[in-house]
């Protein structure tokens, strides 16, 4: 068990700390920054496009493609972050 530990610790630590400071940041965020509501803010959509069109119109397919290649490459980053960590023990080989 203390092995596991061991080798996952700093991706432990990392996680941590990355909540901690987004906790903070949104805390500050929030105490520091205005609250005054006006017609935009309180509006439904925030995305540029009139809410009140009609349901079965024509969608840009680029909006897909962005999010679909979006979550290809979030996910190779998460499978790269425990090589990145093994890379001096696995030396020029596996580099």
């Amino acid at each position: 068990m203390k092995l596991i530990f061991t080798e996952y610790a700093f991706i432990l630590i990392f996680l941590g700390l990355a909540t901690f400071l987004s906790f903070i940041i949104f805390l500050l965020s929030y105490l520091l920054t205005p609250q005054k509501a006006d017609q935009e803010k309180i509006s439904a959509y925030e995305c540029g496009f009139n809410p009140f069109d009609d349901a079965r119109s024509t969608f840009d397919i680029r909006f897909y493609l962005v999010a679909i290649l979006f979550l290809i490459f979030d996910l190779e980053i998460s499978f790269l972050f425990p090589w990145s960590l093994s890379l001096r023990n696995i030396g020029s080989f596996g580099f």
